[in-house]
């Protein structure tokens, strides 16, 4: 089942993306906003380097490099959710760094699958 795969990938990534958040932002205490958006860019990476192996099939819909220019914008608006989820739960709502970024990272997860899924690499069948 390919949403089980994507969600596997996805742990990947977001152990990459919070773990990294974790260090840069909570331990060495760097700005959590100008953070997020540099993990959040490496975990795209990642998440992309393990989906396409692991989960979609590359090129069933675009040229690989159409593919990785949607992929890119996708995650584009994801980092927009996440740094809006972020700002909202740790600036108005005072929730913890580290549980902001988890819930930041969730929502981000449902939508880079739904729109991976059903466009980016949703073949023309």
């Amino acid at each position: 089942m390919r949403i089980v795969r994507y969600f596997f990938v996805g742990g990947v990534a977001a152990t990459v993306d919070i773990g990294l958040f974790t260090v840069f932002a909570r331990l060495l205490g760097y700005n959590y906003l100008a953070v997020a958006g540099c993990t959040f860019v490496v975990a795209t990476l990642v998440n992309y380097l393990l989906s396409v192996r692991h989960v979609f099939e590359s090129g069933a819909r675009f040229g690989r490099s159409r593919e990785v220019a949607l992929v890119f914008i996708v995650s584009a608006m994801g980092l927009a959710i996440n740094q809006g989820v972020l700002f909202v739960a740790v600036d108005r709502l005072g929730l913890d760094l580290i549980l902001s970024k988890i819930l930041a990272t969730g929502i981000v997860f449902l939508w880079n699958y739904q729109l991976r899924a059903n466009f980016v690499f949703k073949s023309q069948a």
